[in-house]
């Protein structure tokens, strides 16, 4: 997961590194990390910089945060259950509450919502169990979808299987794996196998888990076992057949929940709170670019016609090598103030130069018709202007356009050029502009500029 530059200073270092075979935290350590994690999270609340139509873009997002923050406040910890549908994940939650808290049945899709029941078991009593609905659902993509949100905002991850891997489950853990939660990996139904037969899935399971799960973490589980057949036979020798179902055996999951739980502690809330709020930072600061980014469009936009329309009604040649400089440059000073980058009218003079030398060995066609242009004009006395002048003007109107992208994408990335430097950035945004489709709108806006009375 990325992690922002500004979020990253103020997180710690264990934040940073691998759970398995964490060694038991002290309190006042534990203690510190919650501070972080509300710090962080407090900080995107709070944050003036933040545009209200990004707020309410990501108004879940923000609920969200203020869920963990009351979460942090209490001290709770919320361990999801995720699977395939019918692999028993309500019967396992059932079997570690003790009681019939989640719905189960034979049929696909049960569970329809996130549920939650306390765990009561656990000392601090503020460990809640969450059910979700299956992944790999027929016509359940919406549910599906809710599964992996609920499994991304808790604190652990019970992934639960009945058998070995499937490609599907593979990639599922891959996802969640990534969003660096703990997983605990359970195989249930165990009942139903040989011990041979559940030596080799364990074995199995292992092994296409590698890397992805800790060994430690993948145990055995019988939520819902099958009903038995069992014979009794009475005082006078008489057999009696009889159906009993054999009690729920989820003591391996409940020893290694235990393990992790008194080793981590809060931490694992400190740190799951610290990594949403580094992943809200970066869609926050993405929406803003974005915001930023249509602002800057239309910007650029703007001034393409200015300029388009002072070159095109421009008779004298030199004027209008002068006017296309003032206009790049106030253009770029706008777009500096726009990325709260400002640049001063020398500093925004330099890139128009550097992005000019580029587009001068990458665009020496266009470059060609804009000097032919002029010296049509100047051999003319200014008679050719009505004919020349639309078209110099368009043409001035999509060179400022490539300057107005090349300068965009030197401030969106701060004011830096990247490691291909300005030569890269101006080729990648030649290839892919259609030229056709911006002189066409070069044209239109000129011409609207013009029946307005510029």
């Amino acid at each position: 997961m990325k992690i922002s530059k500004r979020l990253r200073r103020i997180m710690p270092d264990w934040l940073f590194a691998k759970s398995p075979g964490a060694t038991a935290k002290t309190e006042e350590g534990d203690s510190d990390h919650l501070d972080l994690a509300q710090e962080s999270l407090e900080a995107l609340i709070r944050d003036p910089r933040v545009p209200d139509s990004v707020r309410e873009s990501l108004e879940q997002d923000y609920q969200e945060v203020q869920a963990m923050l009351d979460r942090l406040e209490h001290g709770h910890l919320h361990i999801a259950v995720f699977g395939r549908v019918s692999v028993g994940k309500s019967a396992l939650l059932n079997a570690l509450l003790g009681e019939q808290r989640f719905s189960t049945s034979p049929l696909h899709g049960e569970t329809t919502r996130a549920e939650r029941g306390q765990w009561q078991e656990y000392e601090s009593g503020g460990v809640f169990l969450i059910d979700t609905p299956g992944i790999n659902e027929v016509d359940g993509e919406a549910r599906e979808q809710l599964a992996r949100e609920v499994a991304g905002r808790s604190d652990l991850v019970l992934f639960v299987v009945d058998s070995d891997l499937t490609e599907t489950e593979v990639q599922a853990l891959k996802e969640i794996a990534a969003l660096h939660r703990p997983i605990i990996l359970v195989l249930n139904k165990a009942d139903r196998y040989s011990t041979a037969e559940r030596e080799t899935l364990l074995a199995s399971l292992k092994r296409h888990a590698q890397g992805i799960v800790d060994e430690n973490n993948i145990v055995i589980a019988s939520a819902d076992p099958a009903e038995r057949l069992i014979i009794r036979v009475d005082e006078d020798g008489k057999e009696h057949e009889e159906w009993r179902r054999p009690p729920a055996d989820v003591s391996q999951v409940k020893e290694r929940l235990w393990d992790i739980l008194q080793a981590e502690g809060q931490t694992l809330a400190a740190l799951n709170a610290s990594l949403f709020a580094s992943d809200l930072s970066d869609k926050v600061g993405e929406r803003i670019l974005q915001t930023r980014r249509k602002l800057g469009q239309k910007l650029i936009r703007k001034y393409c016609a200015t300029k388009g329309v002072a070159v095109a009604l421009n008779p004298v040649p030199v004027a209008d090598l002068v006017a296309a400089a003032v206009v790049d440059v106030s253009m770029i000073v706008h777009l500096s103030k726009l990325y709260n980058l400002p640049l001063t009218r020398n500093e925004a003079g330099d890139l128009v130069k550097t992005i000019g030398s580029q587009m001068a060995l990458l665009m020496g066609t266009i470059w060609a018709v804009h000097f032919i242009s002029s010296a049509l004009k100047l051999g003319s006395w200014g008679f050719s202007s009505l004919v020349t002048g639309g078209a110099q003007g368009a043409v001035a109107y999509y060179s400022t356009w490539i300057v107005g992208q090349a300068a965009e994408r030197y401030l969106a990335q701060g004011k830096s050029w990247g490691e291909g430097g300005p030569k890269l950035v101006v080729r990648e945004i030649l290839d892919n502009l259609d030229r056709d489709s911006i002189l066409k709108q070069a044209k239109e806006d000129i011409r609207l500029r013009l029946q307005r009375g510029t």
